[in-house]
């Protein structure tokens, strides 16, 4: 899959694409839905199925000292478009220039001008242009005049709920992890490099991995089955996200202790894929009781695992 940022340095042999446009944090299976549709419309005038995200997220421009909850950092969302099988990702650098234009400007630089498109495909809720003036209607209508064809998604839903980040954010928040996946269409990730700690989970013979978590994410404290991945290997773990309430009810660290690896991960990338909850975070009376308690955790991790 090629990666161009920017509209303004489009290669020709790149324009006339089909494109899927959203922001598509978590690439969900409503996002899925406009990618497959995209790359149907792709196959049936030959040309390449792309789509054009944003970087950063609008509400990260617009409200830059608020913590955002993205789902997908724009590492993993290209990953994930690679292995949906689209030809090109255009990434548009969210600035100051592309807020202030005009939905018409939007349409005639970046569209017409920029990408060339053949083919657009929007879902029912896309505004774009300054002041999110611009609508699925006025898009049908530029793509009459203007000569591409548009494509405007209905909502994609399941027993009545609709695909969307904001109820994945929420499945996530409550722990709910396998019901997040199920809207994702796969088990949801964070991503960042293993940092020290205070040595209790080694004292208590766990020793744990530690991540911070990324900026603005909002995820059920407890217990939890994952797999960790580093140098692109998975490992089965058990992680832990919580204040520590038994000792210090510090700031939230994601503690993550590997089943079948020894060794110092410090300062090296880790990936941890949630597979379930097992159970919400509590204070003990005491460490012998955690420790007993955290055996229990670990066979109850083991467990799910093995059904995976």
């Amino acid at each position: 899959m090629h990666v161009i940022h920017g509209y303004k340095h489009v290669p020709p042999e790149y324009r006339g694409s089909a494109v899927a446009i959203g922001n598509f944090d978590g690439v969900h299976r409503g996002h899925r839905a406009l990618i497959s549709e995209a790359k149907s419309r792709a196959a049936e005038k030959h040309v390449r199925a792309s789509v054009l995200t944003f970087e950063p997220y609008p509400r990260e421009f617009f409200q830059p000292n608020e913590a955002h909850f993205r789902l997908t950092p724009l590492r993993r969302k290209l990953e994930i478009f690679a292995g949906l099988g689209l030809d090109i990702a255009f990434v548009e650098p969210f600035n100051a220039e592309i807020s202030g234009l005009t939905a018409e400007d939007f349409i005639q630089r970046v569209i017409v001008a920029g990408l060339g498109a053949s083919h657009v495909v929007i879902g029912y809720d896309f505004y774009f242009g300054h002041k999110r003036s611009g609508n699925p209607e006025m898009m049908l209508r530029a793509g009459e005049e203007l000569g591409f064809g548009v494509t405007v998604m209905p909502p994609v839903a399941e027993a009545g709920e609709p695909f969307s980040s904001s109820a994945i954010r929420l499945y996530l928040a409550q722990g709910d992890v396998k019901g997040a996946a199920h809207m994702l269409g796969e088990a949801w990730r964070v991503a960042g490099k293993v940092v020290g700690g205070a040595k209790r989970g080694t004292g208590m013979g766990y020793p744990t991995a530690n991540l911070p978590m990324p900026k603005g994410t909002t995820l059920g404290h407890g217990i939890y089955a994952v797999k960790a991945y580093f140098d692109g290997v998975p490992h089965d773990a058990a992680a832990y996200l919580g204040t520590r309430p038994t000792f210090d009810d510090g700031m939230p660290v994601l503690e993550v202790f590997l089943f079948d690896f020894n060794g110092d991960l410090y300062g090296r990338d880790m990936e941890v894929e949630f597979i379930d909850f097992i159970r919400a975070d509590r204070k003990f009376h005491t460490v012998e009781e955690l420790v007993a308690q955290m055996a229990k955790d670990i066979a109850a991790v083991k467990a799910v695992l093995a059904k995976s």
